[in-house]
């Protein structure tokens, strides 16, 4: 993974912001017309606001690195990682449709891109291991991300992730004799102690989601 290019793009984008601010002002524009079920704190919602966004992008490359290293101890690193240089490439050579974004205002799409294809592999993890890939909770955060891109453009992002796991990791995969002795090893105390001290990404920063009637899902979306 190249993770030291994706650092650096990171950090010349918070630079620009620094100069700029053009996130933190699509943030406050957006701040009176956020759903109800996003739950920021009374006092400096923005502040809350702007950091979830940057920590949403900025652990891209850390979610990047521990999916690449969880799936090689399972053995299936070569199924897994392909999957995993398109969530990197989304970064260094976004699709076509992200022309004209720039900056982190810009990068929140391009991590939206990131944090749904590990999510999509994750449901498959989880179907085969009854555990995802890597324990932090994206889902809630990418929930409320969606609707800080606003559809139909976030629409056509979770399209572009689709259209990017077709063909990848097939279900074969699954089958290899490497990943039921992981299976195993799934269940072993120091794995679930490590997993506890990734909490739900969302949480950490103070902004939830509260879907009434229902949890919140990777299917789910925030009605307009």
């Amino acid at each position: 993974m190249n993770t030291p290019a994706l650092r650096e793009l990171i950090q010349r984008a918070q630079q620009q912001e620094d100069s700029h601010h053009q996130l933190q002002r699509r943030l406050e524009d957006q701040l009176p017309s956020l759903h109800p079920a996003i739950r920021l704190p009374a006092e400096d919602a923005l502040g809350a606001l702007t950091r979830f966004v940057i920590a949403y992008i900025e652990q891209v490359p850390d979610v990047l690195v521990a999916a690449n290293q969880v799936a090689r101890e399972a053995g299936i690193e070569d199924g897994v990682k392909p999957v995993l240089k398109v969530a990197e490439q989304f970064f260094l050579a976004p699709p076509a449709l992200m022309d004209g974004h720039d900056g982190l205002d810009g990068l929140l799409d391009e991590a939206y891109l990131a944090h749904r294809l590990v999510e999509e592999v994750n449901d498959r993890y989880i179907a085969h291991f009854g555990q995802p890939l890597i324990p932090l909770d994206t889902t809630v955060a990418n929930l409320v991300a969606h609707q800080l891109i606003g559809e139909p453009f976030a629409n056509q992002l979770d399209e572009a992730v689709r259209q990017a796991l077709e063909g990848l990791l097939p279900e074969s995969i699954f089958a290899q004799e490497s990943v039921q002795a992981y299976r195993q090893r799934l269940q072993a105390p120091q794995t679930v102690a490590a997993w506890k001290r990734w909490p739900c990404l969302s949480q950490q920063l103070g902004v939830e989601l509260v879907l009434q009637g229902s949890q919140a899902g990777a299917g789910d979306r925030i009605a307009s």
